[in-house]
């Protein structure tokens, strides 16, 4: 995870520690909005993960989807070559 990505984390590890005890286990989703969150940030870096968890997060309502909604995965990187190619 990136810096930044760790930095942008942190939120959600002092939800995970603080309140998600006292909000119980009533998720609409798998994988929950926290663990989707973080893992949204250790593959997409601190922008485009924080986008991603918070696109997920506004659909978690109770009109919103339910079931698995995983990570998208990241694209490969593609490397630039100079030169005529």
């Amino acid at each position: 995870m990136s810096p930044l990505a760790h930095i942008a984390a942190l939120p959600v590890r002092f939800y995970r520690l603080v309140f998600s005890p006292w909000v119980g286990h009533g998720c609409r989703y798998q994988p929950t909005c926290s663990a989707y969150a973080l893992e949204a940030l250790e593959k997409h870096g601190a922008f485009k993960g924080s986008w991603l968890a918070a696109r997920r997060i506004l659909r978690c309502h109770p009109w919103g989807g339910h079931g698995i909604d995983n990570v998208p995965e990241a694209a490969p990187h593609r490397h630039r070559h100079g030169g005529d190619g």
